[in-house]
């Protein structure tokens, strides 16, 4: 079976500031699935062509008129936990780019040690998120229903300010907090949400960390707009997410059987 095309490189950020006008939209959920990008995941293979009602023991006919440049077919995240896993690990793979960049920018290089170390905590932790993810994946569904590598288009983000990679931090850390605590009641496997409230603790404790460098005075890092009146994270739809995430997020994929709340909450 071929595995599945994606360019993978994630593009350079620009030390420049980028308009927001001009930065396209690449994720749509539903039936149009995500529109926007050139970049697009071939889900289908050679092995995927067959016969459902078994060898007739006729030569199918070929397309006197065959498309020469097909249209391809965009990678789903799936259905049931695997879903919600492959949604887990698309923003895992985003963070963990992410501070791939910062690290390797201008404004990490002449920050403070301590900041330095900060960052260099947030990087290890995401990897370490994203290649559990893709290992936990593969395992139980197999790599061909595991989502490929992404591209991201980062060059909005200015890498050498401080203020700009910490409001963008905290938009990626505050998101991925949000987006575990909706997708804690889609997930059915008691193992899966464990491990999923293990690493959104995790994630908390980032935005909490880049929300304390914003303003160190305290009075920030559990702000009144992550966290309710009754003391609780806020919790996104998917929806949500992709609209605070797509931005950044070239390759084209689906997420159009994700489970819905089992509570309906």
């Amino acid at each position: 079976m071929k595995k599945p095309l994606v360019k993978v490189d994630v593009v350079e950020a620009s030390s420049k500031n980028s308009k927001s006008n001009s930065r396209r939209r690449f994720l749509k959920l539903g039936g149009l699935g995500l529109a926007g990008s050139s970049f697009l995941l071939y889900a289908c293979s050679e092995d995927d062509m067959f016969n459902p009602g078994g060898d007739s023991g006729m030569t199918p006919t070929p397309d006197p008129d065959p498309d020469p440049d097909p249209e391809p077919t965009a990678f789903d995240l799936g259905s049931g936990d695997v879903g919600i896993l492959n949604y887990a690990y698309a923003l895992e793979q985003l963070e963990a780019a992410f501070y791939t960049q910062v690290r390797a920018g201008s404004y990490y290089a002449g920050a403070s040690a301590e900041e330095q170390a900060i960052f260099d905590d947030l990087y290890n932790h995401e990897v370490i998120h994203r290649d559990f993810f893709k290992a936990a994946i593969t395992a139980a569904a197999g790599e061909e229903n595991t989502l490929p590598d992404l591209e991201f288009d980062v060059s909005a983000i200015d890498f050498s300010s401080r203020d700009s990679v910490l409001q963008y931090a905290m938009i990626l850390e505050d998101t991925g907090v949000g987006a575990y605590n909706g997708a804690g009641d889609r997930i059915a496997d008691a193992t899966y949400l464990t491990l999923a409230g293990k690493i959104v603790s995790v994630e908390a404790r980032h935005a909490a960390a880049i929300r304390s460098l914003i303003d160190p005075t305290g009075g920030y890092f559990a702000g009144d707009d992550v966290v309710d009146e009754n003391g609780l994270d806020l919790a996104y739809d998917p929806s949500e997410v992709f609209d605070a995430a797509g931005d950044f997020i070239v390759t084209e994929f689906t997420a159009n059987n994700l489970p819905e709340p089992m509570t309906g909450s």
